[in-house]
């Protein structure tokens, strides 16, 4: 079994979905399977055959979230003395080498990724590349326009 690196926050955010699911999308689109039945042939009935689709849709994701749940490794940093180093869950200050441009991305799961929030997937390429890496360390990144330098600014660990 795979485990799933999650910050504390990921959780939470993944069981107030799947709460959401079964207790809101589940009864409303067995409802609405139940209308769609009432109105006769259901061969040619496109509110059924929508109102199923929507169901198995919201059962596969069940399904992944409880997966998720149960296999994943909650990273807390609250106890970890912060020595600078990029970790599971720690925010970054990067600084492009070329063009002194600042980023600050937090390091999460893949599920809790969020570019526009400043979360990016401990699978991306940058993350890969400052794992591990201390203030004040150089990196190289394969981004798609070629190698991008940057230097690890400030590592805080929320």
């Amino acid at each position: 079994m795979n485990k799933f690196p999650m910050t504390a926050v990921g959780v939470e955010k993944l069981r107030a979905e799947l709460h959401i699911l079964k207790t809101v999308a589940r009864p409303k689109v067995i409802s609405a399977i139940a209308e769609a039945r009432a109105h006769g042939d259901l061969k040619e009935n496109a509110e059924y055959h929508a109102a199923k689709e929507q169901q198995g849709f919201i059962e596969g994701r069940i399904r992944d979230i409880e997966n998720k749940l149960g296999n994943s490794q909650i990273i807390d940093l609250t106890g970890i003395v912060n020595d600078g180093k990029v970790v599971f869950g720690a925010t970054v200050l990067l600084i492009n080498l070329d063009t002194d441009q600042e980023m600050t991305y937090q390091i999460v799961g893949e599920d809790e990724a969020e570019l526009k929030a400043g979360k990016i997937s401990i699978t991306s390429p940058i993350a890969r590349a400052v794992i591990g890496k201390h203030t004040g360390d150089e990196v190289e990144v394969n981004a798609p326009n070629g190698v991008v330098l940057y230097e690890v600014g400030n590592v805080t660990y929320v």
